[in-house]
């Protein structure tokens, strides 16, 4: 730490070099047809990225060279945008109108499944500067934790390891992720582990957050949102970079990325090493995270090809069963009741209390989990004219590995174990080690073919699909065990395989009636096929046949009644396969579960001044309303149980819906003070919910009743709000503030199963300075919950009912960390 504090002090003494005398040069990118501002776009100074767009649509280059130079802006789905600029003393001011197109932008699968202002959905662009501003190393959904109607958590307590994001109350289960147009959810539990990936986010060049149903997106359909991913940007001048971070509870980022700039101009290759290690907040919830990136292209007149690779290999001690009730409040009686339920010894059930909220059920020394993936994606774009291009992909995704737990008192027979006879005793049970292994392929490829006019774009249009398949084995090994029996070395106790098949077309299209008036239209096929056959933990045969065949329609209109407003209205549907817990952890007795079916109606408002004279001169402003109602049939709802593996079980509702208003807000005033935010209100109901209890033996005990309830995980009001300032030349200070109200983790609305609403203040610092010698050296600290308070942001809840039919609550926390800090040193050559 000695040392990183006096590495932080030489490089603040560092002399700046000349071009600290020059004058900076800011501006406005806006869509040219409408007039409305983009964020997110990328702004690069003589071939390097130098900025990027904030939610007002501006940027700023805080010193340029004296002298001629190219900028260029670039935007997904736009033509890029070149400017003569020369270094000046004075400060300049631009204003760089994009217009809607981008043939061979190499992203042609990426913009095909995006939205824009045309589609009349609500959706959030994030640069990649924007990423990177908050890229210490947390995982991608704490990047995202400042974008409407999100809700982050993280098994660990501190952002590191396991971490999850909900937004609109739906769980990464339901939000369609893609990696350069390329599905990223599993196949069979619909979620998307980016613990897999760590680092990630150091090689995104662009990502969208779609709200709702949103476009037709390649892979499973989206039933709250979607998060787009874009990897492919092509760097035309060489750099290395590397950003290095410590911090609190032993956490440690290190990468290297580097790119050789277009080479005889045709030629690209970029690549990135990462390694992040944490031993997280909560006690025994380490993490030990590597990765790579690695993208070789190829380009020439109306051709690129582009070859990618990236691989994440994780190991994490076990955090995800939380932490029991007791452990929170104290209560010795609550504690008892858990030590009991758990058979804990005297030790144990005493140490749930000196642990308190950082307390860890697990003690073996390996209660690890260990999962490597590894991604390989071959990018094509092809010119087919002036007018048309196509986008077309191959991918591969293998992935492998296991998490390893110790379990006391198993009945042999449950691991195909005979009974051991010693003397006269029978011995029925053991103290084991298993390994449960995962060992999947998924593959496939995808096409996208745009129409694209440059002489009138009016009307512009895409046709695309896919075809994928997933193929999974699940099997369980016991490795040791103290009564081994007849068991050969790595008994396997356990063996199913899954293999699911998924394809689908759709075709969209966007027509500009009027120079004001703009309609939407996109329809999708889909058709799964799901095969499960073998034997599940205890011996239970999961042997599935499921066979959906979906229509999901879409259509929208947009209007324009001045530059820089715009009114739309959209109208989709989503419908979704249960996923494979749904199948085989149902309780006895219970259906097969039921596809999901989602309408989702979004009616929004949008508003962009650049250049609001009302507050003064180069002053940007930016106001976003939209109303959602999303109704849903068959809704599968976390009913606030865990399986054996941490996933949420689920059970169909009827009939439920959620509805709000989405209110965002941005404002910036010379690049110097930016102040962003949104709220969200909501109501989420299940309209016909009916409580299942389980009695002494676990049997269930359904009521007879149904009334209306809230929807669990879901909260009426979510609000995030980032202040930002810059005091000093080169120095950004921000003030992030997110509030998220109460929760309940069933759906049965109880009190005594609920989250408590909390908020949490962030402060982050960067300070960048250009010394001679360097391109650029950047300096960051973010302090976690600067308030310092003890929140819990999700948890889960099972129960049953004893001998005498009272009920009998387990309610389990995910405990967040207190005050911590991230610092950073970040070089780039």
């Amino acid at each position: 730490m000695k040392n990183f504090l006096f590495l932080g002090a030489a490089l603040l003494a560092l002399p700046c070099s000349s071009a600290w005398a020059q004058g900076p040069v800011s501006g406005t990118v806006t869509d040219a047809r409408t007039g409305l501002v983009l964020p997110g776009a990328t702004v690069l100074l003589d071939g390097a990225a130098s900025a990027a767009t904030d939610a007002a649509g501006t940027f700023s280059i805080p010193a340029v060279p004296a002298g001629a130079h190219e900028l260029r802006v670039t935007f997904l789905g736009y033509e890029p945008l070149v400017q003569p600029v020369r270094g000046q003393v004075a400060a300049q001011r631009l204003a760089s109108p994009l217009r809607p197109g981008g043939v061979l932008t190499g992203e042609a699968l990426v913009t095909a499944s995006r939205a824009n202002d045309r589609t009349a959905t609500a959706y959030t662009n994030v640069s990649k500067e924007q990423l990177q501003a908050r890229n210490f190393g947390q995982d991608l959904p704490y990047l995202l934790d400042q974008t409407p109607s999100v809700v982050v958590t993280s098994d660990a307590g501190a952002g590191v390891g396991y971490t999850d994001i909900r937004i609109r109350g739906t769980s990464n289960t339901g939000i369609n992720m893609t990696i350069n147009g390329v599905p990223l959810n599993d196949a069979e539990s619909h979620g998307s582990f980016l613990i897999n990936l760590p680092d990630l986010a150091s090689s995104i060049n662009s990502l969208q957050v779609q709200r709702g149903v949103g476009t037709s997106q390649n892979g499973g359909a989206a039933f709250g949102a979607s998060i787009n991913i874009s990897t492919l940007e092509n760097r035309r001048e060489a750099y290395g970079e590397t950003q290095n971070s410590v911090g609190s509870f032993g956490t440690w980022k290190n990468n290297v990325s580097f790119g050789t700039g277009l080479l005889n101009g045709h030629f690209t290759v970029d690549g990135r090493l990462s390694r992040i290690k944490s031993d997280g907040y909560m006690n025994r919830a380490a993490s030990d995270l590597k990765s790579y990136y690695f993208a070789a292209g190829y380009q020439q007149k109306s051709t690129l090809l582009k070859f990618i690779t990236f691989s994440g290999r994780e190991k994490t001690y076990q955090a995800w069963n939380g932490v029991p009730e007791p452990a929170l409040t104290g209560d010795r009686t609550l504690a008892q009741q858990f030590a009991d339920n758990y058979a804990l010894s005297d030790a144990d059930a005493e140490r749930v209390l000196r642990e308190g909220r950082r307390y860890s059920f697990y003690t073996y020394d390996n209660q690890t989990d260990n999962y490597q993936q590894n991604h390989y994606q071959l990018h094509l774009t092809q010119g087919l004219g002036a007018d048309w291009n196509l986008g077309a992909a191959l991918h591969l995704t293998r992935g492998f590995g296991y998490y390893e737990n110790y379990q006391a008192a198993q009945a042999l027979t449950d691991y195909g174990l005979a009974d051991v006879i010693i003397g006269v005793d029978t011995i029925t049970a053991t103290n084991l080690i298993n390994r449960k292994w995962l060992d999947n392929y998924f593959y496939g490829g995808t096409f996208a073919l745009n129409y694209q006019p440059r002489a009138n774009d009016a009307f512009q249009a895409t046709v695309g699909g896919a075809w994928n398949q997933f193929v999974n084995d699940h099997y369980g090994e016991v490795i040791w065990a103290q009564y081994a029996s007849n068991g050969p070395i790595r008994q396997r106790y356990y063996f199913n395989d899954a293999r699911k098949t998924d394809y689908h077309a759709y075709a969209r299209a966007t027509w500009q009636v009027a120079p004001r008036l703009g309609v939407y239209a996109d329809a999708q096929v889909r058709h799964i096929a799901y095969n499960l056959d073998g034997l599940e933990e205890g011996l239970v045969d999961v042997r599935t046949r499921a066979r959906y065949t979906f229509f999901n329609p879409k259509a929208g209109v947009t209007f324009s009644p001045t530059a820089g407003q715009q009114l739309y209205a959209s109208y989709a549907v989503g419908q979704r396969e249960p996923v494979r817990a749904d199948f085989t952890d149902r309780p006895a007795g219970q259906p097969l579960p039921r596809a999901e079916r989602l309408d989702d109606i979004e009616v929004g408002y949008r508003f962009a001044q650049p250049e609001a004279t009302v507050l003064g001169p180069h002053t940007a402003l930016r106001l976003e309303a939209n109303y959602f109602y999303m109704r849903y049939r068959n809704q599968l709802v976390a009913t606030g149980q865990l399986d054996a593996v941490g996933t949420p079980l689920r059970t169909n509702v009827g009939r439920s819906y959620r509805t709000g208003l989405e209110l965002t807000g941005s404002a910036s005033a010379n690049d110097k003070v930016s102040l962003s935010s949104t709220l969200t209100l909501s109501r989420n109901r299940v309209l016909d919910y009916r409580q299942i209890l389980f009695d002494s033996n676990f049997a269930p005990v359904v009521s007879a009743e149904t009334r209306p309830s809230a929807i669990s995980y879901s909260p009426a009001v979510v609000s995030a709000h980032t202040l930002e300032g810059q005091p000093l030349k080169g120095l950004r200070v921000a003030l992030l503030y997110k509030t998220v109200s109460r929760q309940y983790l069933d759906n049965s609305a109880s009190e005594d199963r609920r989250l408590r609403p909390y908020q949490v203040l962030d402060l982050r610092l960067r300070y960048t300075i250009r010394p001679a010698w360097v391109k650029e050296i950047e300096l960051g600290l973010l302090v976690n919950n600067v308030l310092n308070r003890e929140y819990v942001a999700n948890g889960y809840t099972y129960g049953n009912l004893d001998a005498a039919g009272q009920q009998l609550n387990y309610n389990f926390y995910y405990p967040q960390a207190t005050r911590n800090f991230l610092a950073s040193v970040g070089m780039k050559f």
